[in-house]
């Protein structure tokens, strides 16, 4: 092992993500321990995952869980000698939360599915099994149009949500993670990104997480043309120059970080809503040289707090997530990120 940092997790929300539900397109969803013995059968050269990242809700994992129940978890969890990195919150409508831009009864379900994160990253910190990491949140606002209405405000109210949010996390020592991705209202471009980061100004406890696959297609302008950095046909040359654009502005925010692959098309399955299509490691279409694209992301990681960084493969078929050759690419191509910008 050429570097014994950062840490490489995989996540467990693809077992559940876009999973589950009536719509007629959604696949069962992928238990809890079904999804750790996926990522601990992986292994390449002797190298395993080391960790996993973890959805706070059901199947996985009610969120109102008692103390014993979530020690019971954590004791499974650290039983394939995996730690637990980041968390995600329950903060969209339909789990615990709802919307960051919604109405005060919105805000205050979106500010207890923060409260009852914390609640669990204590009981896993307490435990043992959780020693790095942050609490993953989004603007839980599906799409743009209603943000479109009134751009102004309508970043204002999220960033206000997210400063009651990032005072609840700071006072149970925790930070939150805000992720960039073309379906959540203001948060949808690299720009509008950066716009609410510096609004919401707290960047001691809420900063960016960053995952390739999405990233990808704030380059293009995907929900926000006027902040495209690319054009279809790009050049080699042009794809470089536009992405040190959009990390160099987005890099000193960057607290989490997610590897990932994408094909330049967007995917939705189940409930949710369209976003950048996450790919195998190895899909010929894919767009990413992964290694390179992740160093402009971990320049300097340490001294952001990066710990682990995690793969991110939401919407997989359930086949494919079934399938061993999966997550040993996966595991490979974790391997050369760390071997070329570990620590």
């Amino acid at each position: 092992m050429s570097h014994p940092s950062p840490k490489l997790h995989n996540a467990m929300w693809p077992g559940l993500v876009g999973k589950g539900g009536d719509e007629p397109d959604a696949e069962p969803a992928i238990s809890l321990e079904r999804m750790l013995q996926l990522t601990a059968a992986a292994e390449v050269n002797g190298q395993k995952f080391e960790g996993i990242d973890y959805f706070l809700f059901l199947p996985h994992t009610d969120p109102d869980s008692s103390d014993d129940d979530l020690k019971k978890i954590a004791d499974l969890i650290a039983s394939h000698g995996f730690k637990v990195g980041s968390l995600v919150a329950p903060v969209w409508p339909g789990t615990v939360g709802d919307s960051a831009m919604g109405d005060d009864e919105q805000q205050a379900k979106f500010l207890s599915a923060i409260e009852k994160a914390c609640r669990i990253a204590r009981i896993f910190n307490e435990h043992g099994v959780r020693e790095y990491g942050c609490i993953r949140i989004d603007s839980a606002e599906f799409g743009v149009n209603a943000w479109r209405e009134n751009p102004a405000a309508s970043t204002s109210r999220i960033a206000e949500t997210f400063r009651k949010a990032a005072t609840i996390a700071a006072d149970n020592g925790e930070r939150l993670a805000a992720e960039g991705e073309i379906c959540w209202a203001g948060m949808h471009s690299w720009k509008d990104m950066l716009n609410l980061l510096e609004e919401v100004g707290m960047p001691e406890t809420l900063g960016f997480q960053a995952d390739l696959a999405h990233t990808y297609l704030y380059l293009m302008g995907y929900n926000a043309p006027e902040h495209a950095l690319l054009q279809d046909g790009y050049s080699e040359d042009e794809f470089w120059d536009a992405y040190k654009t959009m990390t160099d502005a987005l890099r000193p925010w960057t607290i989490d970080f997610h590897v990932a692959q994408n094909d330049g098309n967007v995917h939705g399955t189940g409930s949710h809503d369209k976003t950048g299509k996450h790919c195998p490691a190895d899909d010929p279409n894919g767009k990413l040289d992964i290694v390179k694209c992740a160093g402009y992301w971990l320049q300097d990681a340490p001294s952001r707090g990066i710990k682990h960084i995690c793969w991110d493969g939401c919407m997989f078929p359930n086949a494919m997530l079934e399938t061993p050759d999966t997550w040993n690419t996966i595991l490979d191509a974790m391997i050369k990120v760390r071997d070329a910008h570990g620590w």
